[in-house]
């Protein structure tokens, strides 16, 4: 069972108008204990993302006022950050946005491939958000109760009845028998792929090796 966004994440929806100021950026910021706010239009769509790396360009930016021929597009656009004093203005664009529907794997690959901490949450069909998913979220799949875990496992098992699972803080330890190395390898990252799986340790015992590299002969 794939587990989705919609199953962890947070119902409140951590976002400010585009005209919000940068006092009223950092209150929510620290109303929530958050790291981003999401900016939102009038229709409640997200249009971009306010980070505290963003505010902070305002204390150790040195050039507000003067461009240089030389300076890159990143850095136009840090100065220009600077000197803004609405979230429009302070705002990384696009938003980067899951729906209730995104699978938690796939939202933690896209936090990770980002580095980005939370995520909005925005309805598939509207565009408009509708919670937030935070690195903390994501990360309650492996705290899933035993039971649960042990089933989506048996659910990638071949010929289940055949192998046993010991499961420990989410390491996983299989151990029976199959008939070939490949099928107990393809086992074991099927099992690794399975949400809340820390580890897995396989101790399946093999009758074939269908591995072998057979050296070219001379």
């Amino acid at each position: 069972m794939s587990i989705e966004v919609r199953d962890v994440m947070g119902r409140v929806a951590i976002a400010v108008l585009a005209e919000a100021s940068f006092a009223d950026i950092v209150a929510a910021m620290k109303r929530y204990a958050v790291g981003a706010v999401t900016v939102i239009n009038a229709e409640r769509r997200p249009i971009g993302v306010v980070s505290e790396d963003d505010l902070l360009l305002k204390e150790i930016d040195p050039v507000r006022h003067s461009v240089s021929l030389f300076e890159s597009r990143r850095q136009r656009r840090e100065h220009e950050k600077a000197a803004g004093v609405t979230a429009a203005q302070l705002m990384t664009i696009p938003a980067i946005t899951v729906t209730p529907g995104t699978s938690v794997r796939d939202a933690a690959r896209l936090m990770h491939e980002r580095r980005v901490k939370q995520l909005p949450v925005i309805d598939a069909v509207t565009g408009r958000i509708i919670g937030t998913l935070h690195q903390r979220d994501a990360l309650r799949v492996f705290t899933r109760p035993v039971a649960e875990l042990e089933a989506d496992i048996r659910a990638v098992l071949p010929e289940s009845g055949r192998f046993s699972l010991e499961i420990d803080a989410g390491v996983v330890r299989i151990s029976g028998r199959a008939r070939w190395r490949s099928q107990a390898i393809a086992l074991t990252e099927a099992v690794r792929n399975v949400e809340g799986v820390v580890d897995v340790v396989c101790e399946v015992v093999t009758d074939n090796d269908d591995l072998i590299v057979v050296p070219p002969l001379m």
